[in-house]
């Protein structure tokens, strides 16, 4: 199975095999928000993914 190479790179897997992904609303219009929201923005969100899809997910990568 072939997998979307640039939506694989915008995903990282950490050292237990948990898939983070950057979280959603943060491309622009950040000055004005506050600096406690700017860093929280920077904190990657799990990306939830099923266990069969994961497992194909992780071997092509």
């Amino acid at each position: 199975m072939k997998i979307n190479k640039s939506f694989s790179k915008r995903l990282k897997i950490t050292k237990s095999g948990k898939l983070m992904a950057r979280k959603p609303g943060k491309n622009h219009f950040n000055a004005k928000s506050t600096r406690s929201k700017q860093l929280a923005g920077k904190r990657g969100v799990e990306f939830m993914m099923k266990n069969k899809d994961r497992g194909q997910f992780l071997q092509n990568s």
